[in-house]
């Protein structure tokens, strides 16, 4: 089935750290507070939901994604950022909707299937 993009409501980018890459984080965050008008999520310093490490949100809407995801592939430095489509099905948007910038890591989607 061809989806067309207007399916697509929103983006979430979640930043991946540990304690080691924790201060880059913040920093990172920092800056894309700076750079953009769009909703941060909590500082997470523990796996929160179906994300393996420690992480924060950075929600965005389609239209600021020609922005966002060009500055995050530049400035992500040595973190890596799972980015999924917001389409209201939680595991496709977990599994098939991804991008990854930096490794791929495994998610605990479990809790997605019906």
């Amino acid at each position: 089935m061809i989806r067309d993009s207007s399916d697509i409501l929103g983006y979430h980018a979640h930043v991946y750290f540990d304690a080691e890459s924790a201060s880059a984080a913040r920093v990172l965050r920092e800056s894309i507070e700076r750079q953009f008008d769009i909703e941060m999520g909590r500082f997470h310093e523990k796996p929160v939901g179906p994300h393996p490490r420690g992480s924060y949100q950075v929600a965005f809407r389609p239209d600021q994604f020609a922005d966002v995801m060009p500055w995050l592939t530049l400035n992500r430095g040595d973190l890596t950022v799972f980015v999924h489509a917001e389409t209201g099905d939680e595991l496709a948007d977990h599994t098939k909707h991804v991008i990854w910038l930096g490794p791929s890591e495994s998610l605990k989607v479990g809790m997605f299937e019906k």
